[in-house]
């Protein structure tokens, strides 16, 4: 297992990636739709708005990814010069150079956010358009000759050496063993980036070419989350049994995979059902030859099938259902299989939380008193992307603090843009520590289910005793 440092980092590493597409999604769905609909064996062929297509995919998606990259790292000056030096990887290719875009964006923000700094201070007094305009300009021409001499050619080597190892593995019908670390880290709340980051641009160079890509089914597949959630229903004890049908609601229609994660957690050997579910889907797809034309995000039911090509309905309906049915059917052995009484999963619950409480005690991060409760104004439940998970915690706790007349507010948000004036930040347990890098004079609170309505309930009533 990784360790809690090294699990910070990789997760920080993937939020970057990730947080240069999940704002652009908007355009990747555009351009599905348009290819879905216009393209010579779409569902409305038009040979005028097909001329679309190309330019997009090679000019206007990279851009909005390498801006976007820029953006994170040194705002407005950041994302310009990101956007010029991906130009250069796009002219010194002829492959869509999202991967290229994923390098040069957050570098030319360093480079530009370096400069800034060395110069602060030393720019005199009416000076300083002058020297801001002039440094992004001519920074940002550097970076796009080197990122058109250097750094395309050399990420077109790579996305060359990857769609060779692609096509090995679907010669050799390996394709389906990617769930094997697909599953598993999306439980670390790496599926952003594994969706976005990796399977997103290989799956939009496939699709150009063959006109739809399995790579965005692998991650987005809902079937494997859904089979976990139909066993927790039918074989489940306690709150989780209790809290599954309102999950898989969400999940499926909603396309909030996360919902799903903290119960692999409280049960880690129920991996081996998710797994065998994503290997089941992903091999279902290369049998019927199926795939998606574009990202499904979120990966909901519904946009899985708007994003599904005309002739693969059958492939993509029957992957879903072979993920969920094998999913279902592994955990429920599992969970039947499983020596335990009733209440156990919410006694255990109750013990880490109790045990998280004691040890954050010892380093001075005790929870708070009634003194610090009364002073509370502002809560913030957190997630990774501040989207899917966050809100719907988001939005259960709030309904709590109106139903108490308590004038507190209640946001959701993504840990990365957690402000400074915040007194009690909600996240999961496996998010705290990198909650509280951004957030350290908040008091912050861990859960293992951001649907978990007893946590929510004492923590509301420690409130209102507190101000009361």
């Amino acid at each position: 297992m990784l360790s809690s440092k090294s699990k910070v980092g990789v997760q920080n590493f993937g939020r970057l990636l990730s947080n240069m597409v999940m704002p652009n999604i908007g355009a990747f769905i555009a351009w599905g739709l348009i290819t879905a609909l216009f393209i010579p064996t779409g569902w409305i062929p038009n040979e005028t708005l097909s001329t679309m297509v190309g330019p997009m995919i090679k000019y206007m998606l990279p851009l909005l990814i390498g801006y976007t990259g820029g953006k994170i790292i040194a705002g407005e000056r950041g994302a310009v010069v990101g956007a010029i030096a991906t130009m250069g990887v796009i002219v010194g290719t002829d492959i869509p150079m999202f991967m290229g875009a994923m390098i040069v964006g957050p570098l030319s923000g360093l480079a530009i956010k370096k400069f800034d700094q060395a110069i602060h201070g030393k720019v005199k007094s009416g000076f300083e358009m002058l020297v801001n305009n002039f440094s992004a300009g001519i920074l940002g021409m550097i970076l796009a000759i080197i990122s058109y001499m250097v750094i395309g050619p050399a990420v077109k080597m790579l996305s060359t050496a990857l769609a060779a190892g692609v096509d090995v593995l679907v010669a050799n019908n390996l394709l389906p063993l990617t769930s094997v670390f697909v599953e598993p880290a999306k439980i670390l709340f790496l599926n952003n980036a594994i969706n976005h980051g990796i399977f997103t641009p290989l799956g939009i160079a496939q699709s150009e070419s063959l006109g739809q890509s399995i790579f965005f089914l692998i991650e987005a597949n809902p079937g494997p989350g859904l089979g976990l959630l139909l066993a927790y229903m039918v074989f489940g004890k306690g709150s989780a049994k209790q809290s599954a049908p309102g999950a898989v609601i969400i999940h499926f229609f909603g396309g909030i995979h996360e919902i799903y994660f903290p119960y692999v957690l409280m049960n880690p050997r129920l991996i081996l059902s998710v797994i065998a579910g994503g290997i089941a889907g992903v091999f279902t797809l290369t049998v019927f030859d199926a795939g998606l034309i574009s990202p499904a995000s979120p990966g909901s039911i519904f946009a899985v099938l708007v994003m599904t090509p005309k002739g693969a309905y059958l492939g993509v309906i029957l992957s879903v259902t072979a993920a969920a049915v094998v999913s279902f059917l592994v955990a429920s052995l599992l969970l039947k299989t499983q020596k335990s009484v009733a209440g156990d999963e919410d006694a255990l619950e109750e013990a880490s939380n109790q045990m998280r409480d004691m040890k954050q005690g010892s380093k001075g991060q005790a929870t708070a008193s009634a003194k610090d409760m009364s002073a509370v104004k502002k809560i913030i439940v957190a997630c990774d992307a501040g989207m899917g998970s966050s809100a719907m915690g988001a939005s259960l706790l709030r309904k709590k603090v109106l139903a108490a007349n308590l004038n507190i507010e209640v946001i959701n948000t993504a840990i990365n843009d957690l402000p400074g004036d915040v007194d009690i930040v909600v996240t999961h347990k496996d998010l705290t520590d990198r909650a509280r890098k951004h957030a350290p004079n908040a008091q912050h609170l861990s859960l293992s289910n951001f649907l978990d309505n007893a946590m929510y309930d004492n923590l509301v009533k420690e409130l209102q005793a507190a101000q009361s």
